[in-house]
């Protein structure tokens, strides 16, 4: 009987297997899809346009990257927020569905996926409501940006305690505060009669914000793939 209940459970888990990996590819495809997309995009736009302001010559170094939500870049730009932000919920609960992330206490388990879900969510939200909702872009900004400060070090503590994924976990409790540095950093910067005015370094730091967190995640998918389940 017990020979049975062990076939049907590794039957269950030769199953589960291959679903975990494939939704572990939206970590990385999430984030690099976003990538390109402000990467390609900020080369390509004319210019911004704030609530039916005429067009405002803009750069990558000026700009930020929300700001390519606005103007002719605009539904580019908006769709590859709400779709590279679900893929990454996806790879987060891809990669917290892995049987070796068992091992940990369930409840830190997937409150460890749902923080860094987050900034899938706020990526979502940030699409939807452009800078012209300044409010909520800004609430979804936030999340995207701010929450892995608290996720990645909550994860980098979880991750710590399997013995295959402490390297990275260590990895993560340095991004938290890198992290927290270039947020504070890009918020300093921003100031949009600055960048209206075509001037100051917004551009950058978003972008050296967006860099930062959107690698990280993309080395967790990548990780989970490369190791074995």
């Amino acid at each position: 009987m017990t020979t049975h209940a062990n076939v049907i459970a590794l039957a269950r888990r030769a199953q589960a297997r291959p679903a975990s990996r494939w939704l572990a590819l939206g970590a990385i495809v999430g984030p690099v899809l976003f990538t390109l997309a402000w990467s390609v995009l900020g080369l390509l736009s004319p210019g911004l346009v704030f609530a039916g302001s005429p067009l405002i010559p803009a750069s990558p170094v000026t700009a930020p990257i929300s700001g390519l939500g606005l103007g002719p870049t605009g539904p580019f730009m908006n769709a590859a927020f709400v779709l590279g932000g679900t893929l990454l919920i996806f790879g987060v609960l891809g990669v917290f569905s892995r049987s070796d992330m068992a091992s940990g206490q369930p409840a830190a388990r997937w409150a460890c996926a749902a923080l860094l879900a987050l900034s899938g969510f706020g990526m979502v939200v940030a699409g939807i409501f452009t800078l012209e909702s300044h409010v909520m872009h800004f609430v979804g900004f936030g999340t995207a940006a701010g929450a892995p400060v608290l996720s990645f070090l909550a994860a980098g503590f979880y991750f710590r305690a399997i013995p295959r994924w402490r390297q990275f976990g260590n990895g993560l409790l340095l991004a938290s505060p890198l992290t927290l540095v270039l947020f504070v950093l890009s918020q300093l910067t921003f100031d949009q009669a600055t960048i209206e005015a075509g001037q100051g370094v917004a551009g950058v730091t978003s972008r050296f914000l967006a860099l930062e967190v959107c690698a990280w995640f993309a080395a967790l998918g990548w990780f989970a793939l490369r190791t074995a389940d």
